[in-house]
């Protein structure tokens, strides 16, 4: 049973480790690189923040085996630099558990595969209850929108609100 139990954490840390790899290979290539053969996403870009320390390679899509891995970039949404509003989600006790603690002002940086960055500035913070409210996504407004579920500490996840971090383009 001790095992099994080191085995998940083991595969978590593997994961991430091929994760970087395609990554750096997408860069280096342009080219779209699997982490491992029979994965159904792939690495699409690079986000950033100095003042909270990550550099989290976001993954194409948004479905549960994605996110188990890394944010997953909502392919319907605009990518980065497009003029329009670029989604990007993940699990809040794990990936972006520390979307809890930006606030208005935060920069965050956004890296394609062509090793372009944009930088953006935090200018809205809200939660909404998704059964009433969708997601908002302009195709004239440059910017990235950060969700996760609410709340933070909820002992049960898969409720209906949304913490919500939007960034304007820079």
């Amino acid at each position: 049973m001790l095992a099994y139990g080191a085995h998940i954490p083991a595969k978590a840390m593997l994961a991430q480790y091929l994760i970087n790899d395609a990554w750096n290979e997408t860069v280096e290539t342009g080219d779209v690189n699997k982490p491992w053969s029979w994965a159904d996403m792939h690495p699409v870009m690079k986000l950033s923040s100095k003042k909270h320390n990550k550099n989290l390679i976001v993954l194409s899509g948004e479905k549960g085996n994605t996110l188990a891995f890394a944010p997953g970039y909502n392919t319907r949404s605009f990518e980065p630099g497009q003029g329009g509003t670029t989604v990007i989600s993940a699990h809040r006790d794990t990936h972006f558990r520390f979307l809890e603690d930006v606030s208005l002002d935060d920069v965050f940086e956004v890296t394609d595969r062509n090793n372009n960055t944009t930088s953006y500035v935090v200018n809205d913070i809200k939660i909404i209850d998704s059964d009433k409210q969708d997601i908002t996504v302009y195709d004239n407004q440059a910017e990235i929108k950060l969700i996760t579920c609410y709340p933070f500490d909820a002992p049960i996840a898969g409720g209906p609100l949304r913490y919500i971090v939007t960034a304007k383009l820079i």
